[in-house]
């Protein structure tokens, strides 16, 4: 389909009876059981990644200046994908119900261990979970570099100008830089008013480079060091890109003055990933992620459990609900990538093509 969006003249059909359809939709979820925490699980799963970080910094230090280290950064930015996963999850509430521990949890993961500000990231997520493909109002769609509708095209200033023009094909060479561009803005958010622990968090994330950096460079030569810095940073930025842009990209945006009710909003821009255990583990549980923004507090393993009840009472109110493959989602991502950057290709009139300059 071409650009899809949602505009503002969308049919209002059964408005009296939408304010109740997510109601039922919950109602039917709780009875289920799927809200319940899962200790066990997250003791598991959190114990596993701790393991594999410890193991990756054992043989960084066992392994001293050697080109071998490359092998260890393309495995801690396999680590680091999964620490932000769990850095989601505990600022979802997901793992404690109360609001304490999940912070003191999120500040642990996200601060000190990856070196991303767990105050700035949580109020860009939240705002993405309650406007998710707005093009105002989703800070995941805002046209810094990439433009994700045709209007941004139109309207694309700068860099987003330029690099929309072949954004379809560096959408990936991009992807390297996200892990070191979460550090960049998390250092950059701390001015923000708000945020509600700036100098708590300043302190870790000093913490964090002071560790990660003081540790490369004590151990390794320069140049060792800043190769293992580009593998384990692109890397670790490619998997994240790898988890999060099949989730809503190419799917329909949502445009200024729409009214949507809160669950065909969530259902309509997200898309679900097939594929699997080795899928749910390699993306956290996000391939289930119309139910995750149904239901942003359920435990990763009840989202599967979750999919079969949801699929089957959007077909009851004929809501479209889309699943897809992995490689699927990303090649209908980049698709839409490339349809929304058309006008940017497009000449100017009045142009001429030899020149450059008006006729």
């Amino acid at each position: 389909m071409a650009n899809p969006t949602i505009s503002s003249d969308v049919p209002r059909t059964r408005e009296r009876e939408k304010g109740s359809d997510f109601s039922e939709l919950s109602r039917r979820i709780t009875e289920a059981g799927l809200l319940r925490r899962r200790p066990l699980y997250y003791t598991v799963r959190f114990g596993a990644v701790a393991l594999a970080l410890a193991g990756g910094v054992a043989a960084f230090l066992v392994l001293g200046d050697s080109w071998s280290q490359l092998i260890v950064a393309a495995a801690l930015a396999v680590v680091f994908g999964q620490l932000g996963l769990a850095a989601h999850d505990l600022a979802h509430r997901q793992v404690f119900s109360r609001r304490r521990p999940s912070e003191i949890g999120g500040l642990l993961v996200a601060d000190v261990l990856l070196g991303m500000s767990y105050g700035w990231w949580m109020n860009k997520h939240t705002r993405h979970h309650a406007n998710p493909n707005h093009e105002r109002k989703d800070p995941d769609v805002a046209p810094d570099i990439i433009v994700w509708s045709r209007r941004q095209a139109k309207q694309a200033k700068g860099p987003a100008r330029f690099i929309g023009k072949h954004q379809a094909a560096l959408f990936l060479p991009l992807l390297t830089l996200e892990g070191l561009n979460l550090s960049f803005s998390s250092l950059k958010a701390l001015r923000s008013p708000s945020m509600k622990r700036p100098v708590l968090e300043g302190t870790l994330l000093v913490a964090h480079f002071a560790v990660y950096f003081g540790g490369l460079f004590l151990v390794l030569s320069p140049v060792r060091a800043l190769a293992f810095i580009a593998v384990h940073q692109g890397l670790f930025g490619i998997y994240l890109g790898s988890v999060f842009a099949p989730n809503h990209k190419g799917m329909p945006m949502i445009e200024e003055g729409t009214e949507l009710d809160f669950l065909r909003r969530q259902v309509l821009t997200s898309r679900n990933v097939d594929g699997g255990v080795l899928v749910d583990a390699f993306m956290g549980g996000l391939n289930h992620q119309i139910e995750h923004h149904l239901f942003p507090s359920m435990p990763t393993p009840a989202l599967g459990r979750a999919q079969v009840i949801t699929e089957r009472y959007c077909a009851e109110l004929g809501i479209p609900y889309c699943r897809t493959g992995l490689l699927a989602s990303h090649r209908e991502a980049l698709r839409h990538l490339r349809r929304v950057g058309q006008p940017l290709r497009e000449k100017r009139p009045g142009v001429s093509s030899g020149s450059g300059r008006p006729r």
